[in-house]
């Protein structure tokens, strides 16, 4: 017996009726005057009979249906865009001719193309009293680990807030306009720096969303970095 809903009288419990007509979805088609007798109570208090309601339902379920669609379809657009946008940003990286062209390109593609970032920021770790070049950023060792060394201890990506000398050291003068980054170190050969990407959106950057894009791009400059890089860095 159906605990939830005893029988009275002999009569089926209420989930045996269910029961029969799920397996019986034809039923009201030959009884349509039960269909016809049939009231619902809306959720509005408005009593209602069966095929109105079952119209209902059904126009409920279709438009849920369209909304997951609908979201599906935005999802697709969205994967397409990020999809040309890193194609194009890899391509113009494994174009660069100069380290700090490959340095100015990464920053400002993934600024201009990705709506999500709003800084950027390549930063090498070597002896900037050994570098021609004002275009690239270049800060000792001993500067980057004493500035952001927690950040590097795992040599993974890190995302969330952090600490304004942190953000000073990662992008400078935009520091008071970040409310979220995300950094991955590079390990180019011989060459060690960071990629550091910022919103400022404080909830964009969280602990807990993926890494894979940032892993990703750091991969292709580790691979392009040391053909560039030349006499004092290696």
């Amino acid at each position: 017996m159906d605990s939830a809903n005893p029988k009275k009288d002999g009569l089926p419990s209420e989930s045996e009726v269910a029961r029969y007509l799920r397996n019986h979805p034809g039923f009201f088609l030959n009884n349509e005057d039960i269909l016809a007798e049939l009231k619902l109570t809306h959720q509005t208090g408005k009593v209602v009979n069966l095929a109105e309601r079952q119209v209902e339902i059904l126009r409920e379920r279709n438009m849920d249906m369209r909304n997951r669609l609908s979201k599906l379809l935005d999802n697709a657009t969205r994967n397409d865009q990020l999809f040309e946008h890193s194609k194009k940003l890899i391509l113009t990286l494994i174009e660069s001719k100069r380290a700090e062209e490959l340095s100015n390109s990464l920053c400002r593609i993934l600024v201009s193309d990705f709506d999500d970032i709003d800084y950027a920021s390549l930063i090498i770790f070597a002896d900037p009293n050994r570098v021609g070049s004002n275009a690239l950023r270049v800060v000792s060792p001993e500067q980057a680990h004493q500035q952001i060394g927690n950040l590097l201890r795992g040599k993974k990506a890190v995302c969330g807030v952090l600490r304004g000398e942190e953000l000073s050291f990662l992008f400078g003068k935009h520091a008071d306009h970040i409310g979220s980054a995300a950094l991955m170190p590079i390990q180019a050969g011989n060459i060690d720096g960071v990629i550091a990407i910022a919103s400022k959106d404080p909830q964009h950057f969280k602990s807990s969303m993926g890494t894979l894009f940032l892993e990703y791009i750091a991969d292709v400059v580790n691979r392009c970095l040391p053909k560039l890089m030349k006499g004092p860095f290696l």
